[in-house]
């Protein structure tokens, strides 16, 4: 798929609609006992020669979700005028991207984790060659998932765990250097499938 026909198909598939319900992730295992909170993720696509997907690997230090992958974003604040907002304002905080730099095409379907968010994945596109600047406090480095890897059907795998008891299932995709899983797998998921239902 040629970056043209790739950004045209993210189109289709952010203007699709997604009928409102989100999805829950593998590690809902009962009712949230508080409202979630709203959180919104920038989806990057990155329309180079190869595309590829945008990923950032946290900071060790951070509170939550230390040394994890994922996509830029975090909670939508009262003063953000939606998602997008959201999600525009946490990479340019997270890893420096202007916001003119970045095509925003539309959201995936709401993904619910259990830690008690509810995200909205912002599916966008961006040149090649972006020069970046990383937040030293939250973002170790970045690295780019080529879409090849996001269109394979066999790539992604399902993972168990034993954790306080119960047996945990997740989604991971596969890195030489990083671990991709939990909201941010599922999330690639999605998207994977979306792309794959109009590849003829």
């Amino acid at each position: 798929m040629t970056p043209a026909a790739l950004r045209m198909r993210l189109a289709e598939i952010a203007a699709e609609p997604h009928g409102g319900e989100p999805i829950f992730g593998d590690e809902v295992l009962a009712g949230l006992n508080r409202p979630p909170v709203p959180a919104a993720v920038l989806v990057p696509v990155v329309l180079g020669e190869e595309p590829s997907v945008l990923l950032t690997k946290r900071t060790s230090h951070l509170t939550k979700h230390a040394g994890q992958i994922s996509f830029p974003g975090g909670r939508i604040d009262p003063t953000d005028s939606g998602p997008e907002a959201a999600a525009l304002r946490e990479a340019q905080e997270e890893i420096g991207l202007d916001a003119d730099s970045v095509e925003v095409l539309g959201r995936l379907a709401d993904h619910l984790t259990g830690t008690g968010y509810r995200i909205t994945p912002v599916l966008a596109v961006l040149p090649p060659a972006l020069t970046y600047q990383l937040s030293p406090h939250e973002v170790d480095s970045i690295f780019e998932l080529p879409m090849r890897v996001v269109m394979d059907p066999g790539a992604p795998r399902r993972q168990r765990q034993h954790v306080s008891g119960v047996w945990r299932e997740y989604w991971v995709w596969p890195h030489p250097e990083h671990f991709i899983w939990g909201a941010t797998a599922a999330i690639l998921v999605q998207l994977a499938q979306r792309l794959r239902e109009g590849v003829v």
